[in-house]
């Protein structure tokens, strides 16, 4: 049986780190997977895949990326024409890996020693 080579098979490497740089380029600027991967001429497949892989190496985290803002938990008078603002809540992840949830109405110095209990248990 004669063939013909219609073209030339590609097999890319990867390392770690490169796979990461394209892993953060997802939601970066809207960024969809999909979009990531055509540009880097992947499937989507992959780079779910690349995650995967990462995250059992313990390389990638779903909160690579985060921003952390300062909280000041100083007084501030508001008019009092303005209604009282409603509450939101915050997520607070902890160096030790644990998580707080509560109310962004919560009193400065209760806030501050639940954090340290939790970060002593």
């Amino acid at each position: 049986m004669l063939g013909e080579v219609l073209g030339v098979e590609r097999r890319r490497r990867w390392s770690d780190e490169e796979k990461l740089e394209i892993l953060l380029e997802v939601g970066a600027g809207g960024a969809s997977v999909t979009q990531v991967a055509q540009r880097h001429e992947l499937t989507r497949s992959q780079i779910y895949g690349w995650r995967r892989d990462l995250k059992k190496k313990g390389l990638w985290s779903p909160d690579r990326g985060a921003v952390f803002l300062p909280l000041d938990f100083g007084t501030q008078s508001e008019p009092a024409h303005s209604p009282p603002a409603r509450p939101v809540f915050v997520e607070l992840r902890l160096g030790n890996g644990r998580c707080l949830r509560f109310d962004s109405s919560m009193d400065g110095e209760a806030l501050t020693g639940l954090i340290r209990a939790v970060e002593a248990a």
